[in-house]
């Protein structure tokens, strides 16, 4: 079965800042990768610890948190967490 994907206010603002490529490309990784298999991202550390993230293009990536046991995928963002 599945994952659910929700997205956070923000991930959606930043999702609608994307040019019409990358959101495109974001919705292949959000039906491809994080419904399939979330697990399949890059855990983070520091404060982002307990989230994972998905490359989206060479500076900008898909951050997000799972819940396992409701089968979620959270996005918080889409665009760069490097304070760009």
């Amino acid at each position: 079965m599945p994952y659910q994907v929700r997205l956070a206010k923000q991930a959606a603002k930043d999702f609608k800042e994307l040019p019409p490529k990358l959101q495109k490309k974001f919705i292949q990784i959000v039906q491809d990768v994080l419904q399939q298999n979330p697990y399949e991202g890059k855990k983070l550390v520091g404060e982002l610890l307990g989230s994972y993230s998905f490359r989206l293009s060479y500076k900008d990536r898909i951050v997000y948190q799972i819940d396992s046991k409701r089968k979620i995928v959270f996005i918080e963002r889409a665009k760069t967490h490097y304070g760009e």
